[in-house]
């Protein structure tokens, strides 16, 4: 039993049936249509892509119960007693109840009663979309959300205004000198920016800020993080802080209940949804760990705004490996051009951490080397500036089972059964294997395994 219809549940289910579960899944979705893919809801801001196309592929032979929720858990009976007043038996719960929207405590945002004035969102749904009215739109918020839908809103062509009381976006991912070529890159889009400011009071179609009327809206946007939704696991017992308390695998401190995804405390795990839904798919079928998989390794994180890569590998380059520890920092500039990077190598000269502006070919090279623990070739500088660095073998030299497409778990050996196939671009590999067809991030990768591929003999 999955609870939670998002991308993470979703791929909790699809992944135990992918690795040979044979017995009864059932998913329980509160959202009335089928699940699609959040994370690119600032592309249908932009009129990029339409709501279907968010849509995620349906699952053959799971039950899913769209527009139910869970409104309890009986864990001595293994029970899920659900909001249409039946009870669903299981022999394994999984909890991928997601996070909420937070809004901040900012006086006038809500009405007396709680409710949300008209004309403020947040952006965690379909339906949250479709409440961005108007022409005059202000971005609470500069992490990744806010910025990705204050660009995507004016690619549309709306009067954008991001407000953030950071120095710059993206401040907790991000050194100064990124921090800095972000900050340009969205003024040269035409986004206002009001950076170091608070929100102070709101009124019907007008913002304060520091006490001072400032900015007209006609939608208020709130992308000021999230909140795991913990309410289930606590009324059921489980133990839980800020999120459900769960380990690599998702097991919970009920040896029958699983937790993945936003639901579960923030930097418990640093495995990213995906991969714990992975993790927990394994796990359940008696599968080891899948190639690369290391709760250890820090997160990979990428922009998603056109016209702009930006990357960060692990805490960044700011702080992690160095001189001190025996490894080495590596700093490339090009301010011209708004390309930045700032490497941290430990001491046998592995990637521990990196921030990367306008280095595309550099930004892929390195997620790999960095994703497979692989020592960096002694040319940084050709590395850096997308060349191809000298080498005896394919760079990097990933096995066959390696991850490429972590959104429909392509491997490099699929891909290249897929090429010795007559699949011979990126577009033929898509059409063959899916990959780059989730959240776009391995696209760079895809062009880089035709680059290898068609260098060797199948």
């Amino acid at each position: 039993m999955i609870v939670g219809g998002g991308p993470v549940g979703h791929r909790v289910a699809e992944r135990l049936r992918h690795h040979g579960h044979e017995g009864p899944v059932t998913l329980l979705d509160a959202e009335p249509g089928p699940a699609y893919h959040r994370v690119l809801l600032p592309a249908v801001l932009d009129g990029s892509l339409a709501p279907a196309d968010l849509r995620l592929p349906d699952l053959p032979g799971v039950t899913v119960r769209h527009g139910v929720s869970a409104a309890g858990v009986d864990r001595h009976r293994r029970q899920v007693r659900t909001t249409e007043h039946d009870r669903l038996p299981y022999d394994t719960l999984v909890l991928a109840t997601g996070a909420r929207p937070h809004l901040p405590p900012v006086p006038g945002l809500r009405h007396a009663s709680g409710w949300l004035i008209d004309g403020v969102t947040g952006l965690r749904s379909r339906t949250d979309c479709a409440r961005v009215r108007g022409d005059e739109i202000v971005v609470l918020g500069g992490g990744p959300l806010g910025v990705e839908t204050a660009a995507a809103l004016r690619r549309a062509g709306r009067r954008v205004t991001l407000v953030h009381p950071g120095p710059y976006p993206l401040d907790d991912r991000l050194d100064a000198e990124a921090g800095a070529l972000l900050t340009r890159h969205l003024a040269e889009l035409g986004v206002g920016l009001e950076l170091g400011r608070v929100a102070a009071e709101v009124q019907p179609g007008k913002l304060a800020l520091d006490d001072e009327w400032a900015l007209p809206w006609d939608t208020l946007l709130c992308c000021t993080g999230v909140r795991p939704r913990t309410g289930l696991a606590e009324a059921a017992g489980l133990a839980v802080r800020t999120g459900v308390l769960a380990d690599a695998a998702g097991r919970t401190s009920d040896p029958a209940i699983r937790a993945v995804g936003d639901c579960t405390e923030p930097g418990g795990s640093l495995l990213t949804g995906w991969e714990q839904a992975e993790a927990v798919a394994r796990s359940l079928t008696g599968r080891g760990a899948p190639y690369g998989l290391d709760a250890r390794r820090g997160p990979v994180f990428r922009l998603r705004v056109p016209g702009l890569t930006l990357g960060v590998l692990g805490s960044g380059g700011a702080d992690a490996g160095g001189e001190g520890t025996g490894g080495e920092i590596v700093a490339y500039r090009d301010p011209a051009r708004g390309r930045y990077a700032r490497l941290a190598l430990d001491a046998t000269g592995r990637l521990s951490a990196a921030t990367l502006v306008g280095l595309p070919q550099a930004l892929a090279t390195l997620t790999q080397l960095y994703e497979t623990s692989t020592p960096l070739p002694e040319s940084r500088l050709a590395l850096l500036q997308g060349r191809p660095a000298p080498r005896t073998g394919p760079l990097p030299a990933l096995p066959p089972e390696a991850v490429v497409c972590r959104c429909n778990t392509v491997t490099k050996g699929a891909l290249a059964s897929a090429w010795d196939g007559g699949a011979r671009d990126p577009g033929a590999l898509a059409q063959a294997t899916r990959a780059t067809t989730g959240c776009g991030s391995c696209v760079d990768d895809v062009r880089r395994m035709c680059e290898e591929l068609a260098g060797r003999t199948p």
